[in-house]
């Protein structure tokens, strides 16, 4: 990830050869990674659910703090960014599509079903599911056709799938820095035309001017990471981070509205700031001599663990909630989510991947 972008697209024959300048982990992203979804579960067990009253064992003293774990998922949308356009950088369509299905697909499928199954036999009024529903989950665009998802939090993942077709339109054309850059300005621009009520509605659904700075601001930091960090660059980062606070302000309204509480202007502009600070830091390679391999196999764990948690931990809440300590049910609770994410990682994802891979490819 440093040596600077070509500007002709490669040979096709190279395109195929992994970069020597693009690594395929960096530890300290995947130690990030764990705490975007540890924080978006503990926003979950201990505010939402209660707050919203899914739930009925309450948690006022951690809330206070775990109420802005929702923002964990604006840092898995900046690092996806920066990840998403390192695993493009020398990838043909065929292979960018055929990485991100192996990637998505296996923990997703397993995640559906279980919670699914869960639902049916002990869901009981808080949550149900019908075998449609199952169904077209399962091809994970369920958003398209205004099916219900089978858990609250897979609404990411069709943001996600959005952000993966402009990636791989970038892969249809080449992808080079220049392209990149322009792809970059072109979105932002879009996004103040989304945002100042310039183009209808509708053009949201490419734009997806919510979070499009993040996606963003982690691709501009994967070329500074690539090459050097330029003034250009850094406007951009400057303007995504001004877009972000003016954002997140808005949506932490909203949700205040949904749950009936306030959050703090200050604390929310404040945690949008690190966010682009920490993710700058590991971007340009200020924390490298932190990186360790057990980082890696914690980030690999974090997709299913968000995959798994909303809902069945939800049931399980409800189910065992006044038979044992809140606190002691909070730790049992993430302690067997996170070990389950271990057993979907180790005999879901690793052995179905390759499967998938070999068949697309």
């Amino acid at each position: 990830m440093h040596l600077p972008a070509m500007r002709r697209r490669a040979p096709r024959h190279a395109r195929h050869a992994p970069s020597p300048g693009v690594p395929a982990r960096i530890p300290e992203l995947d130690a990030l990674r764990l705490v975007a979804a540890l924080s978006v579960v503990l926003f979950h067990y201990t505010f939402s659910g209660w707050a919203g009253g899914t739930t009925t064992v309450p948690y006022e003293e951690l809330g206070a703090w775990t109420r802005y774990g929702y923002l964990g998922v604006d840092l898995f949308f900046m690092i996806s960014g920066f990840v998403v356009l390192m695993s493009a950088w020398t990838a043909t369509p065929r292979r960018f599509v055929t990485s991100r299905v192996a990637r998505l697909y296996p923990a997703y499928w397993f995640a559906v079903l279980a919670t699914a199954l869960v639902t049916l036999v002990l869901g009981g009024e808080l949550f149900t599911v019908s075998v449609e529903q199952v169904l077209v989950n399962l091809t994970m665009f369920q958003a398209v056709v205004d099916v219900p998802d089978v858990d609250v939090v897979y609404w990411t993942l069709w943001a996600e799938m959005r952000f993966y077709l402009l990636i791989l339109a970038l892969t249809w054309i080449g992808v080079t820095r220049s392209r990149v850059m322009g792809v970059l300005w072109g979105w932002l621009a879009l996004t103040a035309l989304v945002e100042a009520g310039l183009l209808p509605r509708a053009a949201d659904l490419v734009v997806q001017s919510e979070f499009s700075h993040y996606f963003i601001a982690g691709m501009a930091l994967f070329l500074a990471r690539q090459g050097r960090m330029t003034w250009p660059l850094g406007l951009l980062l400057v303007l995504c981070l001004g877009n972000a606070v003016h954002r997140a302000l808005g949506y932490a309204a909203a949700v205040g509205r949904r749950y009936s509480v306030t959050y703090d202007e200050i604390t929310v502009a404040a945690a949008v700031i690190v966010i682009f600070a920490v993710v700058a830091m590991i971007a340009l390679g200020a924390t490298r001599r932190l990186g360790r391999p057990w980082m890696v196999s914690a980030g690999a764990l974090t997709y299913p663990l968000y995959l798994l948690h909303a809902h069945l931990g939800f049931i399980l809440i409800e189910q065992v909630g006044t038979a044992v300590n809140r606190y002691a049910l909070l730790l049992a609770l993430v302690a067997a989510m996170s070990a389950m994410a271990w057993l979907v990682h180790r005999f879901v994802e690793r052995p179905v991947a390759p499967l998938i891979r070999r068949t697309l490819a």
